[in-house]
């Protein structure tokens, strides 16, 4: 029976390599029907042309043993390059002694998986990959809006002459501005003019005394 979609699983792409052409179809079939956009290709040079292309998969399950390039070396070539995609990287292996595991983790794999595999194993290590790296990619989100916020403040500091009559400001070529001006180019601050209660009353009396004379 085909196991359920989910929303969270809906058009996110996941890279399967193998050599092996029956357990690439039974890779690429389980992770299809669980809703994902999968990309298989049968060895460690198409990978790594897949994961250093444009739009990459987020996700890829490498095959330890390949020809021309083994997961392993996938995985060193991945971590070695920057990219602004991160990716979950899960190694699929027949191996399990803690010294090939040290070997994978060392060579910038996040997961792996041991050969014959449970297709719910499967599912769960590709979900959870999925989700870490959803979550990176929201955290970079963020960290680049703040960024840029920061980009169009700029902090006021130290003393600022201001003329105590006309209330005008010295600025660093010292020449006189308005203060609206002067905090406008170093603030990102917009003003707008109006007329305060005390300020009124005293030009409506200057006005009355003005048409009295």
């Amino acid at each position: 029976m085909d196991e359920p979609k989910t929303d969270g699983e809906v058009s996110v792409k996941i890279l399967v390599a193998d050599d092996d052409p029956v357990v690439r179809r039974l890779l690429s079939g389980t992770l299809t029907r669980a809703g994902y956009d999968v990309v298989a290709v049968p060895g460690g040079a198409e990978a790594w042309q897949a994961l250093s292309g444009r739009d990459p998969p987020i996700v890829a399950i490498v095959d330890w043993m390949m020809p021309e390039m083994t997961g392993i070396e996938v995985c060193r070539k991945v971590r070695e390059t920057a990219s602004a995609t991160p990716c979950y990287l899960i190694v699929l292996t027949s191996r399990g002694q803690t010294d090939d595991l040290v070997t994978a983790f060392q060579a910038g794999a996040d997961d792996y998986i041991t050969k014959p595999f449970a297709t719910a194993e499967l599912r769960a290590r590709v979900s959870v990959g999925v989700r870490i790296v959803t979550l990176q990619q929201q955290l970079a989100d963020r960290v680049r809006a703040l960024e840029q916020a920061l980009m169009h403040v700029q902090q006021l500091q130290g003393l600022i002459p201001i003329c105590a009559w006309c209330r005008q400001v010295r600025n660093d070529g010292n020449f006189w501005e308005q203060v609206e001006s002067y905090l406008a180019k170093r603030s990102g601050l917009q003003f707008t003019h109006a007329i305060c209660p005390s300020c009124r009353v005293k030009v409506s009396q200057e006005l009355a005394d003005y048409r009295r004379a």
